[in-house]
């Protein structure tokens, strides 16, 4: 009895060193609590996060040990970039957002547009009369593809009827990102710099890569088994995110 005990905690050890290894180093699953990514990315969504794409900080491991100063075989993000990363407000709680600025980038919005070093965002007009989530309210919004100096391509929504119009010029600081959320009137981002604001690249988490599982909580439990023709979002899965 005492070597099955012994044996079962090796193999119990083992598993958890594996595991947390392969979050920490390679990838993690992440959930989607919120709107705020809407159309692209739904509450329910399950993604994968690849942890190697931008190099390491204290922010890779399980809850942020103090066992690296800075980035560690680091890589540079790329604009249009779907990344979670540590809010600095408590550098703890993950958020996942769009990339949209760079260090030393200037952004502001002005009538509505999105101007990115003087330059408006082009954008095209998807859909005039779409509807969204923000939080268990849906909201009326136009979406459109927008396309970044880069070439890289992605939807994002706007209000209707009470839109983010106007802001001051964002100037990116050395060595930090600037976030947005493609569900632009029900995301709390970049744009407020008392609650998230500029994001060091110390606090960049990882990037998402695929969707792998997704079901609609407001439409029940995923458990709920009899029920996954109106839960489960099969169309989704093993989605590549863009």
């Amino acid at each position: 009895m005492k070597k099955f005990i012994i044996d079962n905690t090796k193999t119990l050890i083992f598993a958890l060193i594996i595991a947390v290894f392969i979050r920490s180093i390679l990838i993690q699953p992440f959930y989607i609590p919120s709107s705020s990514m809407e159309p692209n990315l739904l509450v329910g969504d399950r993604l994968f996060v690849t942890k190697f794409s931008y190099g390491y900080s204290k922010h890779s491991f399980p809850f942020s040990p103090p066992i690296l100063n800075g980035r560690v075989l680091s890589d540079n993000p790329e604009r249009g970039d779907v990344v979670v990363f540590k809010t600095p407000a408590d550098n703890r709680t993950d958020y996942i957002k769009r990339l949209i600025g760079l260090p030393g980038d200037v952004l502001q919005f002005i009538d509505g547009d999105l101007y990115l070093n003087n330059n408006q965002i082009v954008k095209t007009i998807k859909k005039k009369n779409d509807y969204l989530f923000c939080g268990n309210n849906e909201i009326s919004v136009s979406t459109y593809e927008e396309k970044l100096p880069n070439g890289k391509k992605y939807f994002a929504s706007y209000r209707n009827d009470i839109s983010f119009k106007n802001s001051d010029k964002f100037i990116v600081p050395k060595d930090h990102y600037f976030f947005l959320g493609d569900n632009r009137d029900c995301s709390k981002d970049s744009r407020f710099l008392s609650e998230v604001g500029y994001v060091h690249k110390n606090n960049l988490v990882g990037k998402a890569q695929i969707l792998f599982f997704s079901s609609d909580p407001r439409k029940g439990s995923i458990f709920l088994i009899w029920k996954w023709n109106e839960i489960m979002r099969f169309s989704r899965l093993f989605k590549k995110i863009k």
